[in-house]
């Protein structure tokens, strides 16, 4: 990690630095290549410490303030990690399945089969009238049928959209 430490109407010691670069440590383990730059001043009674960290195309920044020099590098570093680990924990999930780009790629892999069953839907089967599973139907636009239990004859039924978008079909077993 490239680190630069500036001060700003404060001198940076030996020990500063050290400590810095020591504490910048537990950043530099999220990252292949890093830049840190780190602004140390004070003002007034506060002692301020500022990091910018740069890695991957992101940015970190973290500005603390405390009576201790120390203490506030160390609030910073805890800043930062939380930072990192929020921004990393984001791109997981991104990453993982059932997201758009996921299952973009999963669409394009299913393109390439044919003949196979490659998806399993589960759903309640509910006894009722033809006319009540149309009416419920209707309330779910985005579905083009719905299996049910026909109360009058007891079997599976299922109703389903026809094309002209107005009218319903209804799918019934054989005697």
């Amino acid at each position: 990690m490239k680190i630069k430490i500036i001060g700003k109407e404060l001198k940076i010691t030996e020990a500063i630095n050290d400590y810095v670069e020591r504490k910048l440590d537990r950043i530099d383990k999220y990252f292949d290549n890093a830049e840190a730059e780190v602004t140390l001043k004070t003002e007034k009674n506060e002692q301020i410490a500022e990091i910018y960290v740069t890695a991957n195309g992101e940015k970190y920044r973290a500005v603390t303030e405390d009576k201790d020099m120390y203490a506030s590098i160390d609030k910073d570093i805890d800043i930062l990690e939380g930072q990192i680990r929020k921004a990393k924990t984001k791109k997981e999930k991104m990453l993982r399945e059932g997201s758009i780009r996921t299952m973009e790629v999963n669409e394009e892999k299913h393109q390439d089969i044919e003949g196979e069953i490659i998806k399993t839907s589960y759903y309640e089967i509910k006894p009722m009238l033809p006319e009540d599973a149309v009416l419920k139907l209707q309330e779910k636009p985005t579905h083009s049928f719905l299996a049910f239990i026909n109360v009058e004859t007891g079997k599976v039924n299922v109703v389903h959209k026809l094309k002209d978008g107005k009218n319903y079909g209804l799918v019934e077993p054989e005697e």
